[in-house]
């Protein structure tokens, strides 16, 4: 079992996490209020069904139940941002620890990991299939002006895509709406619109395997460092938000980062395929 190291203001953070859990477990119980709370999460998670997975198990553990809102990485921290949720899941590292250092989140805490893979047609137009190294891939699509689909959304997938054209030295954006088509989207509908216009797309693999409607689209190209993908947890902060349902958000965290929790994320399958893989503790199966 391999465990996080605790820095010190992580210390004082969940310190004060345990006071507020406290205060707002007596006020709740004294009330008789429901305990119910709201994740703000990415459409990854919700439709590959892992929450299906997840929530019945900790809902039967705990007696809380948990509202999904599934969106995109941006508009589920904007969500969270104006205390209409508890607690973030979302997966674009960059965006979530400046959501903690704005000091509207209270930690981040890593959940779960899976990976991005890029997709194409079977005809492969640019040559990429095979390759490993993701942003060359792009450069090839992008000098060559096949088509390419992009969320185009602000969700993680979005944010990740314009991150590897970055390091691909392609600007995409000249080719939009030529080459270029952003979707302005969820992931199904990106890849339907991949699939139908013969197109290039990153997609999480987790949207992947679970999609349907896969037509001629295969994956051309995976296994780069740069296409880790993990996920984290985010607690509202309190402070900016009285309303957060502290208590309930803290035991779902607690959960998730147990061996109970990391290991029903290690066992959720899809098409007899793991497409999570826990990140605290790394011993089950």
């Amino acid at each position: 079992m391999r465990w996080k190291r605790t820095t010190m203001r992580t210390t004082m953070r969940r310190l004060i996490v345990a006071l507020v859990t406290s205060g707002l477990a007596m006020t709740g119980a004294a009330h008789g209020e429901s305990r119910t709370i709201t994740v703000a999460s990415t459409t990854s998670t919700q439709n590959s069904g892992l929450f299906d997975w997840l929530l019945p198990q900790f809902t039967d553990a705990t007696g809380i139940d948990v509202k999904v809102v599934a969106v995109g990485t941006g508009q589920a921290i904007r969500i969270a941002t104006n205390g209409d949720a508890d607690l973030l899941l979302v997966h674009h590292e960059a965006s979530e620890r400046k959501f903690v250092a704005d000091g509207l989140g209270l930690e981040r805490q890593p959940i779960m990991h899976n990976d991005f893979v890029l997709v194409g047609t079977d005809a492969d137009p640019a040559g990429i299939r095979g390759g490993s190294d993701v942003a060359e891939a792009l450069r090839k699509i992008g000098e060559s002006e096949q088509v390419f689909v992009s969320r185009g959304d602000d969700s993680g997938t979005h944010k990740k895509e314009l991150e590897l054209w970055e390091a691909s030295g392609i600007d995409p954006r000249p080719g939009s709406g030529d080459w270029y088509r952003e979707a302005g989207s969820g992931m199904g509908a990106t890849l339907n619109t991949a699939s139908a216009m013969g197109g290039y797309t990153l997609t999480d693999r987790a949207s992947w395997v679970s999609f349907a409607n896969k037509g001629d689209l295969v994956i051309v190209l995976e296994g780069d460092p740069r296409l880790h993908n993990p996920y984290a947890a985010i607690i509202v902060n309190p402070e900016q938000h009285p309303h957060v349902h502290v208590a309930e958000a803290q035991a779902f965290v607690d959960w998730l980062i147990s061996v109970d929790g990391q290991a029903a994320i290690a066992a959720f399958r899809v098409n007899d395929e793991q497409l999570f893989f826990p990140d605290v503790v790394t011993n089950v199966e």
